[in-house]
């Protein structure tokens, strides 16, 4: 069965897109909202985010842990943020590959800001039966595809709740 390779979702925050982006756009907060992410910690230089800005997020399923290496692609503020996803391991992304792309688009509509948030699936390389066989056991029955379609929704109903809290 082919793969489905790209998934997104949005969601209208009561924000502006710039307030929405400075957000999203700090991976050491994204443990905040994400259910899978723990945090995360740049690497070299911290002046706000940057295209060519590296992190590793830590990153818990279930019992297990890892940590990936990600490069910042894309830093436009109140429009886009992007990361590509290059390296996982355990406690140290040690393993080198292509293997996500992590987008975030920001639009002003009346009232706030919609939010797009989109993962692409880098494992091109990976034959569709044994990526599908890899995100089962990962999912526990799920393709990534799916998977990541829930988890995109939870997030962007976090990062809603967050913006929108009378403290935020």
């Amino acid at each position: 069965m082919p793969r489905t390779m790209s998934v997104s979702d949005s969601i209208v925050v009561l924000a502006e897109p710039s307030d929405v982006y400075a957000r999203l756009s700090d991976p050491t907060a994204m443990g905040r909202w994400s259910p899978e992410n723990r945090g995360a910690k740049v690497l070299g230089e911290r002046r706000g985010t940057y295209v060519g800005m590296v992190f590793e997020g830590r990153n818990k399923r279930g019992p297990v842990s890892w940590t990936t290496r990600c490069t910042v692609t894309a830093a436009d503020p109140a429009e886009r943020f992007a990361f590509r996803v290059h390296a996982i391991g355990a406690r140290r992304p040690v393993l080198p590959g292509p293997i996500a792309t992590w987008e975030y688009r920001f639009e002003p509509v009346e009232g706030g800001t919609r939010v797009t948030e989109t993962w692409t699936d880098d494992r091109r390389a990976w034959p569709d039966f044994l990526a599908n066989t890899f995100d089962r056991v990962a999912t526990r029955g799920h393709t990534f595809a799916v998977f990541q379609r829930r988890n995109i929704r939870t997030t962007l109903e976090r990062l809603k709740a967050v913006l929108e809290a009378p403290d935020a």
